[in-house]
């Protein structure tokens, strides 16, 4: 990954190459890797962006899925940013 210059003020998980930005309406059925798994859950695939009560609302939440026991939770989607946390697709 490539920083942003130092004027540039963003938080650590939201620093990412242009080439790699997020969007929360390409995230559905997208593959990723825990960096740090947990219970032998390690491989995720998202299974449902969380649309907002207002249409005018921004998303801000997905729902993920451990491919291994197929546990699901609630993520706030720019999370999955986090480079420390997560990787995209299956390593």
């Amino acid at each position: 990954m490539t920083a942003l210059p130092d004027d540039t003020t963003a938080s650590a998980h939201t620093v990412l190459t242009r080439k790699n930005l997020l969007s929360p309406k390409k995230l559905l059925l997208s593959k990723w890797t825990a960096v740090a798994p947990a219970d032998k859950e390690k491989h995720f695939v998202v299974t449902r962006v969380v649309e907002p009560d207002a249409p005018a609302t921004r998303i801000e939440w997905v729902e993920i899925e451990a491919v291994h026991s197929g546990r699901t939770f609630m993520l706030p989607w720019r999370e999955l940013a986090d480079g420390h946390q997560w990787r995209r697709g299956w390593a």
